[in-house]
């Protein structure tokens, strides 16, 4: 039993100074420039699961014969690269990714995965179907996915996988959602060969790095056996089809440049 008791206000109380911890604050903690490449899109991200949906809609754009040229930097969210102020001035809210198309005039920024993988499949014409009905439902489950996630990343992860003292309030608590939302994917895939429907769209971009890495025992070590993963039959067929595709498999390794000389 906690002995907490919730004050009237609430105070922060700095016990991890590190750059990289939360803070009640927003906007940058200290002067960083951020390099600038020569290629049209320079990205600026980490091997997340947010992170990898950019380089493989990239490398799935290259894959189709796309003149695609990008610049890609490695912003370390535990060395707390996502404060500099560089960085900030791309993405206000201090997480990866963030892109910039420079060869618009002025350049165009652009943050939130969900917003870069909608700019990019209708800047080069792929991934986002134009009638109507596939398009939005493809756009319900990109949507979809940024508001599930964090359920699974900051829940279920940070409460399985990232605290040295195991609680179970929390873990049962994000477990149930989670596997929730498999179940949901699993009963959605037994219908429909993409999430979407019959065609590989951005929606399967989106959720793959979070929930088809998770049930193929990629994301959290252990998390497959505890949860089972192995009663999402169509899930884990979907997932294992998509890590089979070579702009996957080449998005998954590609390479980040340092942002510091």
């Amino acid at each position: 039993m906690s002995d907490y008791q919730i004050p009237k206000v609430w105070e922060w109380n700095e016990e991890n100074p590190d750059l990289s911890g939360n803070r009640p604050t927003a906007g940058p903690r200290f002067d960083q420039d951020l390099p600038v490449g020569d290629a049209p899109l320079q990205v600026y991200s980490l091997g997340t699961p947010n992170g990898k949906k950019i380089s493989i809609i990239l490398e799935e754009l290259k894959e189709l014969g796309k003149d695609i040229d990008y610049d890609l930097y490695k912003i370390d969210i535990t060395k707390g690269d996502q404060f500099g102020s560089d960085f900030v001035k791309l993405n206000p809210n201090s997480k990866i990714p963030a892109m910039v198309d420079q060869s618009l005039d002025p350049n165009l920024k652009l943050f939130e995965s969900g917003s870069i993988l909608q700019y990019l499949a209708q800047k080069y014409g792929h991934f986002l179907p134009e009638e109507i009905h596939q398009k939005t439902e493809t756009l319900n489950w990109l949507y979809w996915q940024i508001g599930a996630a964090p359920y699974v990343g900051g829940g279920f992860g940070h409460f399985f996988a990232h605290i040295s003292q195991a609680m179970e309030y929390p873990i049962d608590r994000f477990t149930k959602e989670t596997k929730r939302q498999l179940d949901l994917l699993d009963k959605v895939l037994a219908d429909r060969p993409f999430i979407a429907g019959d065609q590989y769209t951005i929606a399967d971009i989106a959720i793959w790095p979070w929930y088809g890495e998770l049930v193929l025992g990629n994301l959290y070590k252990r998390s497959d056996e505890f949860l089972n993963v192995t009663e999402y039959t169509h899930l884990r067929n979907w997932a294992k089809k998509i890590a089979d595709r070579p702009g996957v498999k080449k998005g998954l390794t590609v390479d980040y440049q340092s942002i510091k000389e």
